[in-house]
């Protein structure tokens, strides 16, 4: 259990942060902008759990908020084994089926896409969007870490289908408030 009497250290003064081994790395570390990108996208999963008020969907949204801290726990963790145990968090392989699995849930509500479409329709379908496209550049960060530190392919992956899962997310939210708002290419030119 996390136990944080203290929220200021001043360890991180000198521009450093701990990892969970007890290293010490820049806060400009790329494994630090992805753990950064991904407490983001958190943040804006919090917002579209707002915005949909006390809807049933929003519980499954405070999973993914839980599995993320998880997820940020893991690229904070150093080294090339993978394996989960008690005492290191690592996103596992059913994690990213259970988002697949709940997006063909949604997508089966869904009507066929015939257009791109807008970020937008309701207020819960916006924040859904926001928190997708800070879902994809957190994936960006973390794939450029990835170039130099070892991270988990299943972190990687499960970033990957967030995206699509927030995506598919706000359309299932819009389909009851109004729709997907639709792409109309050229269509302000005149």
């Amino acid at each position: 259990m996390v136990k944080l009497n203290k929220i200021y250290t001043r360890t991180g003064d000198d521009g450093t942060t701990g990892l969970v081994d007890g290293s010490r790395v820049s806060k400009a570390d790329p494994r630090m902008a992805a753990i950064g990108d991904v407490d983001e996208a958190n943040s804006a999963i919090g917002l579209a759990v707002v915005a949909l008020g006390g809807a049933e969907f929003a519980g499954a949204l405070t999973r993914i908020q839980n599995d993320l801290f998880d997820l940020g726990a893991d690229l904070a963790t150093p080294g090339a084994d993978f394996t989960p145990s008690e005492m290191t968090l690592r996103i596992v392989a059913e994690q990213v089926a259970r988002l697949e699995a709940e997006i063909d849930a949604m997508n089966d509500t869904l009507a066929p896409l015939t257009s791109f479409i807008l970020p937008g329709g309701s207020a819960a379908g916006a924040a859904l969007h926001l928190a997708r496209a800070i879902v994809r550049r957190a994936e960006r960060t973390a794939i450029a870490a990835a170039e130099s530190v070892p991270l988990n392919p299943a972190a990687l992956a499960y970033l990957n289908r967030l995206s699509d899962y927030l995506f598919v997310a706000s359309r299932f939210v819009n389909q009851n408030a109004g729709g997907d708002v639709l792409w109309v290419p050229g269509g302000s030119r005149s």
